[in-house]
């Protein structure tokens, strides 16, 4: 199929973008997943506010996958957010199965959100002379993650303070 729609970027400079919007589409959309699956299978005395906090990740991911997939295609790179693809391409950490504690969900929620974070960064260098609309995407997606990675790091340390020396 003729690509129907043109990149405003050289070849190079498309191919750069469409690497970084696309790896960053489907962490973002795993992400999204990884939490859902979280928030249903949540158990334990903290359910309703992580349950929430849950709901509040999954909003911030599936609002920047969008921008993210509309940015590819508006550069002419088609996005791709098959199950198959995200399942293959995804750098964020697998979600348990099953119920989950509290403690449990906030512990691996925590870790896939500094994944997201810390995949996110490189490409904000990789993006800087490619394309500065993307690169600035990419600085507001990471400002948004990284706000969100530190509330549940904030959320994970307090069940390590209350953990017994050894």
């Amino acid at each position: 199929m003729a690509e129907p729609i043109p990149s405003i970027l050289d070849d190079q400079a498309r191919n750069t973008i469409g690497a970084a919007l696309q790896a960053t589409l489907v962490d973002l959309i795993d992400l999204s997943l990884e939490a859902k699956q979280a928030h249903w299978n949540l158990v334990g005395r903290q359910f309703r506010d992580v349950h929430e906090h849950l709901d509040e990740l999954v909003d911030v991911a599936r609002k920047y996958s969008d921008q993210v997939a509309e940015r590819a295609a508006a550069v002419g790179v088609p996005p791709d957010g098959r199950t198959a693809t995200v399942a293959g391409q995804s750098g964020i950490p697998a979600f348990n199965e099953g119920w989950v504690k509290d403690r449990d969900v906030i512990r691996q929620i925590s870790e896939s959100v500094d994944v997201a974070v810390r995949r996110i960064r490189p490409r904000i260098q990789e993006t800087e002379t490619a394309d500065l609309v993307t690169q600035d995407l990419f600085i507001e997606i990471s400002r948004q993650l990284e706000q969100t990675r530190w509330m549940w790091q904030a959320q994970n340390a307090g069940y390590q303070a209350e953990q017994p020396a050894r």
